[in-house]
């Protein structure tokens, strides 16, 4: 089965889809067949940044059952390993999903051959975002320096959060865990997760073994782009310490990437950045969060050969 990491980000301008393009690139080029799926429904650009300027198929062609399967909506890119599910044709009403599809999209991509799936996801924290970031215990959240981009990531984060949670109780059980939760920490208690999750334990041990369970089991990640020089390069370090201090959830730090021109200039001539700029501090700093998400630890290894 693959591993499928959702890639999303709470503000637009995050550089989403150039940092699913960048490592898409790198793990195809380490020998694993990558696939990277454009769900950033209604505002698609990803088959630009991997060298497909026509995508010739889209995901409506699944949804609207042009084609039988997801596997018949793959494009090659120019890209030894790396394939292209785009939204570049997709209906302008595709942003707005009814759950049914969805769903049906989630086991599809759980049920594609890759060694890797990448989901370049929309900005926000719209369900179809947060439905999407949940479809695997890994993902990518990304941030810039500035404040508002980092409120945003930490307002999705935390939406992801508590969406997971949604998931374990009909609606009226969860306005009823609301209102406890306000009753017994007062108000701003719903949008805080400890208190939410206090009145599950009490109220729902089941459920909260199995929340626990889950949460320990996500394996999120986070990276800061366009870092410039006077930016603090622990920034994100201490983001996944509020992170877990105030939500519960374990996130690591894969790195910084720096800002570079270069990046605004390879994407208007439509070339890839890592081919014609591949000595820059920037891929550098990319290839190393490659290394760090695709390549398997010593103890991993020891895992698969058990």
């Amino acid at each position: 089965m693959a591993h499928i990491w959702p890639i999303g980000g709470g503000k637009g301008g995050s550089g989403k889809s150039f940092i699913t393009s960048s490592l898409g690139r790198l793990s195809a080029g380490l020998g694993r067949r990558t696939l990277v799926i454009d769900l950033d429904l209604g505002a698609a650009n990803l088959h630009t940044l991997v060298g497909v300027p026509y995508p010739s198929k889209s995901f409506s062609d699944f949804l609207y059952k042009k084609v039988a399967r997801l596997d018949d909506a793959i494009e090659e890119t120019p890209f030894e390993n790396l394939f292209l599910i785009s939204g570049a044709q997709d209906h302008f009403d595709i942003a707005n999903l009814p759950y049914e599809q969805k769903v049906k999209i989630l086991r599809a991509i759980t049920k594609l051959d890759y060694d890797a799936i990448l989901l370049d996801l929309g900005a926000g924290t719209s369900f179809n975002t947060l439905d999407f970031f949940l479809a695997s215990q890994n993902g990518i959240f990304i941030t810039t320096p500035e404040p508002t981009s980092i409120e945003n990531v930490y307002r999705l984060i935390r939406s992801v959060y508590f969406r997971r949670i949604r998931y374990c109780f009909r609606i009226s059980q969860f306005k009823a865990l609301e209102e406890k939760a306000i009753e017994r920490f007062g108000e701003g208690a719903f949008n805080r997760p400890e208190c939410i999750m206090s009145v599950v334990a009490q109220d729902y041990p089941e459920s909260h073994r199995e929340l626990r369970n889950d949460f320990d089991a996500f394996r999120f990640r986070l990276m800061v782009n366009q870092l410039r020089k006077r930016d603090n390069t622990v920034l994100g370090l201490h983001i996944c310490r509020v992170i877990e201090k105030h939500i519960g959830l374990r996130v690591e730090f894969t790195g910084n990437v720096s800002y570079d021109d270069h990046v605004h200039d390879a994407v208007c001539q439509r070339v890839s950045f890592l081919d014609r700029y591949p000595y820059t501090k920037t891929a550098g700093e990319l290839r190393a969060a490659s290394r760090q998400i695709f390549q398997p630890t010593g103890r991993q290894l020891m895992l698969q050969c058990v």
